[in-house]
């Protein structure tokens, strides 16, 4: 008899994140994992002593896919801020089940907004932004912060309900957005400076 191929932690991890994807987080568990991959239960519970971590390390790769998915689009100064906050608001529409598993389950490891915004997973989408905006890192963040918080409200309403997505009306909100956070960003640089 052959012996049975095994089963690795990054299949497990894979499995499990398109679990996640497809039917959402709370559907993680060792039998149905297991049953994606054609398997006992035994790998899983093998290579993660507790669900626990195997859904941190889901939500790590869930974490990677959506900032690969952010990083995708333009990077013309004009069109990276928004450009980067319309495809957070796609992303929650098309992959709702993700966007509340990263966003809305407990799994967020910062505790306040600029935590957030300082975190290691944030600086690819800072530096892009902050590049292309030729502002400092502060007004970046500050401009990001408003932007995001913009963003993840309206992302938050479309993963959580039955909403039409009107990418031109988002296009047009996220405009207006923008140019308020950057002509609040420049007054407050301009305090900053006069002090």
């Amino acid at each position: 008899m052959a012996p049975k191929p095994k089963i690795t932690k990054e299949q497990i991890v894979e499995a499990a994140f398109h679990i996640a994807r497809e039917s959402g987080a709370e559907q993680l568990n060792a039998r149905r994992i297991a049953q994606a991959l054609h398997c006992s239960t035994q790998p899983v519970l093998y290579h993660f002593g507790t669900m626990a971590e195997l859904k941190q390390a889901v939500y790590n790769k869930a974490d990677r896919f959506h900032t690969e998915y952010l990083m995708s689009g333009s990077s013309s100064s004009k069109d990276v801020l928004r450009g980067i906050g319309l495809r957070y608001i796609r992303f929650a529409k098309e992959e709702a089940h993700l966007f509340r598993f990263l966003f809305q389950s407990g799994f967020v490891a910062e505790k306040s907004f600029p935590d957030m915004v300082d975190s290691e997973e944030l600086a690819p989408v800072l530096l892009a932004m902050n590049g292309a905006m030729k502002t400092s890192m502060a007004q970046t963040k500050q401009i990001f912060m408003t932007i995001s918080l913009f963003a993840h409200g309206y992302a938050s309403l479309l993963a959580n309900n039955e909403l039409d997505y009107d990418e031109a009306q988002i296009q047009s909100h996220l405009e207006r957005a923008y140019r308020g956070a950057m002509l609040a960003a420049q007054e407050e640089e301009n305090e900053r400076i006069g002090e």
